[in-house]
């Protein structure tokens, strides 16, 4: 079967405000103030949040001292959830704790010598995927990433108050013409963003709000080539967007997987990442599968990668590795598989070395995507050589 060439995808990001994003990085946060004082934390924080307040739960293993009310007040202060107009407040909400430690079943699993296998075993069993492509500069398919850079430029222009009628919740969409398999165009952009009813007495009409949302956010964050006078911009396409966040929205971590890794535009294995520490597979062995999918087509061994990682609960090695470049690779598939294994490290005490993932680096992750961006180690594009050396 031929793939396609042209056709029109779109996917959507939201934004630092939107209630899951917000769960989800409380619950990064939470995780971050564990590894601070104890790398080997145990971590899987959940979070729930509503009007007036945020429940937060899990299992946590640690030697580190959190406070986690005042981890969820800074987090919502940083936002910018400051006002009792927004439905929930840093200085005012209601925050309740229910954690407890983690299994003694599966702590077992991920120590080393202490399950039925020597090494230290996955903490679930699962499959995770990994994506990478020639969209854009950062490897990403183009829907995704604009989304983010959209949602990216809206915190800019609201925290800065460019547009002072702007509430922190938001969220946006994308699509993006493809020619000849490469985006060609966008022709439309969905934006809703939360927004306040009055500034200092004055009434703000739909018109300025639809203005400032395409000329001050939309038009700044998209490259101007793949615009133009077709493009349609739906901004708060309903008319009117006050009542926002946990307010108008129930909040909770995990729910915004696809935003999180590519859009839609590669598989994702189901398990959501923010809360989670990287004895666990399901965010450490993604961030393993992107680096590799990354690497593969940075080396311009594929036009376009995906990367399967597959594991049991208690067991080191993956149970399969399966690579997929759509029929751009330069080389057959199963050689490149064979690279994947001789060429890095699998295991889950390998996954955390090679990545560097002890530390308290994951709270950024959890607003605009875990992929993409420099700062992150699994962005990383140091295997080239190798990879090349092996194969072309």
């Amino acid at each position: 079967m031929s793939i396609r060439k042209n056709y029109t995808f779109t996917s959507e990001s939201v934004g630092e405000g939107h209630p899951d994003k917000v769960c989800d990085q409380i619950s990064d946060a939470i995780l971050d103030a564990a590894l601070t004082n104890d790398p080997e934390s145990r971590v899987g924080c959940e979070c729930f949040a509503s009007t007036g307040m945020v429940l937060v739960g899990g299992e946590i293993t640690t030697n580190s001292y959190i406070d986690i009310i005042q981890t969820v007040k800074n987090t919502l202060m940083k936002i910018g959830y400051d006002s009792p107009e927004y439905g929930i407040d840093y200085k005012n909400c209601a925050v309740l704790s229910v954690i407890n430690e983690q299994s003694a079943d599966i702590s077992q699993g991920v120590t080393e010598g202490k399950g039925l296998h020597k090494e230290q075993g996955a903490g679930d069993q699962g499959m995770m995927f990994g994506f990478a492509c020639k969209d854009t500069p950062e490897f990403m398919p183009a829907p995704i990433y604009y989304s983010h850079e959209i949602m990216k430029q809206a915190s800019k222009v609201r925290h800065e108050k460019i547009l002072d009628f702007l509430r922190p919740d938001s969220k946006c969409q994308v699509s993006v013409e493809y020619r000849d398999g490469k985006p060609f165009r966008i022709p439309a952009v969905v934006l809703s963003h939360q927004h306040d009813d009055y500034v200092n007495g004055r009434k703000i009409s739909y018109e300025e709000i639809r203005e400032g949302l395409i000329e001050e956010i939309v038009k700044k964050a998209l490259p101007s080539h793949l615009i133009d006078d077709n493009t349609i911009y739906h901004m708060n396409p309903t008319g009117r967007f006050v009542i926002g966040g946990p307010q108008g929205d129930a909040g909770l971590t995990g729910r915004k997987i696809i935003v999180d890794t590519y859009g839609g535009a590669a598989a994702h294995g189901g398990g959501a990442f923010s809360g989670k520490d990287p004895s666990k597979v399901d965010r450490s062995a993604a961030y393993m599968a992107r680096y590799i999918a990354k690497n593969i087509v940075a080396a311009d061994i594929a036009d376009k990668c995906e990367v399967e990682l597959a594991y049991a609960i208690g067991v080191a090695d993956p149970v399969s590795v399966y690579v997929n470049t759509y029929n751009t690779g330069k080389v057959d598939d199963e050689l490149i598989e064979k690279a994947v294994w001789e060429n890095f490290s699998l295991t889950p005490s390998g996954i955390i070395k090679t990545l560097n993932l002890k530390r308290p680096i994951y709270t950024p992750t959890a607003a605009y995507g875990h992929f993409g961006r420099s700062e992150f180690p699994w962005e990383n594009i140091n295997m080239v050589d190798a990879l090349k050396k092996q194969l072309l």
